[in-house]
């Protein structure tokens, strides 16, 4: 408990003099308030008096004569209006106890100790309230009658009172039902919570059945209100130490001198004047209770809701930030991907022209060794055809050896210019070979190339460089080939016209042609070797065109690899929107959230604005205009604070001040309903 500690100065501290006429003051205060209070405990007393009475007339018709049925039925209602008069005498116990304990409290500075005196009566009373009907049950020792068993109950329908039964069952000293209730009690009150421990008790009245009989306190309305008598007592500050008191065998005796006092006139006016005053006091300290706590409540979940929003304006720009760095790495790989498709289909068109251009000069190298094969085979067949009329015209050359001689001579110079033309045709033909082995060497580099491309794409266009100067001298070596194959054949040409015009020369040298056709067939023998020669060339050709085939499937492949990282990039791209549509779900419940917070601020000055109506002003409902009467009672708005009947006030609702649902007027149950609605659409 917090105590405030104010330093005075000893100029204001008052005199001996000053505090009697303080003192007289005092007494003359209480001579007015307690006036109303004697003629309270007058009623008091002679309601038990009559009750006393009754219950012996009661008793002694039920012990003269218990068989007669009409004796019985005058029982039953006897035994009724001694239980009514019995649940008012305590009612009026009761409000008397709770005036005169927060009276005493007022004058005394509002802190209580467990020795004052109408305190310990004020626990008296109420555990007389407590007993009043209760069960009596039976068990193997005897009879047991207690009020901590309703008590406990507290505990399963509010979990804020598991701290109070933990610690009244954690105490050595208490050894029974009645100690460990009148503990309860006691922890309850200095929490300021003993009115509404007792309203969640009324609440759930078919739970209280096993405890009460029907006509208990508890059970009827008379118990609703001395809960609402209850609220009253939040006003003051208790300090009652538990260690140390024997609670167990204290003996619950009412003293009826605390509130039986000497007065001078008694006023039933002022009584019902300090009962209203009473009631709306509790009332506004109640209604402010509520609205502390949902103050604070609303402010812890305003700092709830302005956290959140800072961590979700951070995660905000954090995700703007990423998004940002996905564009630009996004931009960042279309142009890689752009670069990449580019210089590939450079390469590729590059690859397919030169494999085009060697195909074609490799067809044309080969139909021109095929028409020079024909060529040859043709000239072999008409010389065969010339060697048989050689043959027959033998014996008319043998007379012209002589000339044949000199003619021999002339033709051994031919044949040594054909050896000489011979030699350089094949040296033209080894050219070609070289040519078509640095032809195999660069697709074997180029091959090679190939690999590095995919390894390192940085080392891809120095490659493609070399290429292109490797194919500018393969094709200046092409175009030197093509230039002696030309040479070659006008040549040919130029040695087919010499023979056509030396073919009777040869007709007539017989011996020589014998000599030329052995010459002739080495000749073709070696032509042979090199046809061989050509089609493993044109094999090795066609390996590199597989390999060339390859690459292009290597190419393919990287194709591929780009359409991936299109098919990531548009991923991404969902992904990015993805993050953007949680960005404006995230912008919109932070809206909701702030008009919800205004609703409820609203809610709060609307609360702030309504005024409690004192009872003595309202005599008739405010809806239905019915005057008010002992059937028909009044019943305040929790909401508005107007006065109602009991038909027009029936809906209860959950309000912001008040943490379960309470009584509300038909007007402001449409009006929270049409809100709620609202809020929630």
């Amino acid at each position: 408990m917090k105590e405030d500690f104010e330093i005075i100065d000893r100029r204001h501290v008052p005199d001996a003099a000053e505090l009697k006429s303080v003192e007289k003051e005092k007494a003359a205060e209480e001579a007015k308030w307690s006036a109303p209070i004697l003629s309270l405990a007058k009623k008091a007393s002679e309601n038990l008096a009559l009750s006393y009475g009754s219950a012996l007339k009661s008793a002694a018709s039920v012990g003269l004569i218990s068989k007669a049925v009409s004796n019985d039925s005058t029982a039953k209602t006897t035994a009724r209006c001694h239980a009514m008069e019995e649940r008012a005498n305590l009612m009026n116990m009761m409000k008397l106890s709770i005036k005169t304990l927060i009276q005493s409290a007022l004058s005394l500075g509002r802190t209580l100790d467990s020795d004052f005196p109408p305190l310990q009566q004020f626990f008296v009373v109420l555990e007389h309230c407590l007993k009043h009907g209760l069960k009596v049950k039976k068990t193997f020792i005897g009879q047991n009658k207690s009020f901590f068993g309703p008590l406990e109950l507290v505990e399963k329908l509010c979990p804020e009172a598991s701290d109070i039964a933990m610690s009244v069952k954690n105490l050595p000293e208490l050894k029974t039902a009645v100690g460990r209730g009148r503990a309860w009690l006691y922890l309850a009150l200095m929490q300021k919570k003993l009115a509404d421990y007792l309203k969640v008790l009324l609440d759930h009245k078919h739970l209280l059945s096993e405890f009460y009989e029907p006509d208990a306190l508890m059970m009827e309305e008379e118990g609703a209100v001395i809960v609402g008598l209850l609220v009253g007592l939040n006003v003051i500050d208790a300090n009652l130490c538990l260690k140390g008191e024997d609670l167990d065998s204290q003996v619950g005796v009412i003293d009826f001198s605390l509130y039986l006092k000497e007065t001078q006139d008694s006023d039933g006016k002022q009584d019902g004047g300090i009962t209203a005053v009473l009631d709306q006091k509790h009332y506004v300290e109640e209604l402010n209770r509520h609205l502390s706590c949902t103050v604070t409540d609303l402010q812890n979940k305003i700092d709830c809701l302005e956290k959140t929003n800072s961590k979700l304006q951070e995660e905000l720009a954090a995700a703007t930030d990423r998004i940002g760095s996905l564009q630009e790495e996004q931009q960042q790989l279309k142009q890689q991907n752009e670069l990449i498709r580019e210089r590939s289909e450079k390469s590729v068109e590059v690859t397919k022209e030169d494999t085009k251009v060697e195909l074609d000069t490799y067809r044309q190298s080969r139909q021109g060794l095929d028409e020079m094969y024909s060529d040859v085979w043709k000239q072999l067949k008409e010389e065969k055809k010339l060697r048989l009329e050689l043959e027959k015209e033998l014996e008319l050359q043998i007379g012209m050896k002589t000339e044949m001689e000199i003619a021999m001579k002339l033709l051994e110079k031919d044949t040594h210019e054909k050896q000489d033309t011979l030699v350089a045709l094949r040296q033209q033909l080894e050219e070609v070979k070289a040519i078509n082995l640095q032809m195999f060497h660069k697709s074997q580099n180029a091959e090679c190339s190939l690999q590095q491309k995919t390894e390192a794409i940085s080392s891809f266009e120095g490659k493609t460089k070399e290429m292109m100067s490797s194919v500018k001298q393969m094709e200046e070596r092409l175009q030197h080939a093509e230039k002696a194959r030309q040479a070659a054949e006008e040549r040919c040409n130029k040695m087919k016209q010499e023979l056509v015009s030396r073919l009777d020369t040869y007709r007539q040298q017989m011996s020589q042609l014998d000599s030329k056709c052995s010459t002739l067939e080495k000749e073709l023998k070696s032509e042979k070797e090199q046809r061989q020669t050509l089609q493993r060339e044109l094999h090795q050709e066609k390996d590199a065109a597989s390999l060339l085939k390859t690459e292009l499937e290597q190419m393919e492949g990287l194709k591929k690899e780009l359409r991936k990282l299109q098919e990531e990039k548009q991923q991404l791209e969902k992904v990015c929107e993805e993050q953007e549509q949680a960005l404006q779900e995230m912008g919109l419940h932070l809206s909701q959230s702030k008009l919800k917070m205004e609703d409820i601020k609203e809610v709060n000055k609307a609360l702030k604005g309504h005024t409690w109506l004192k009872d003595d002003e309202a005599t008739h409902c405010k809806q239905c205009e019915k005057e008010f009467s002992i059937s028909r009672r009044k019943h305040h708005c929790r909401n508005c604070g107007d006065i109602f009947c009991n038909t027009c006030s029936s809906n209860e609702l959950a309000l912001p001040s008040y943490p379960k649902p309470v009584r509300v007027c038909d007007t402001c149950h449409t009006l929270l309903l049409q809100r709620c609605s609202s809020n929630s659409s």
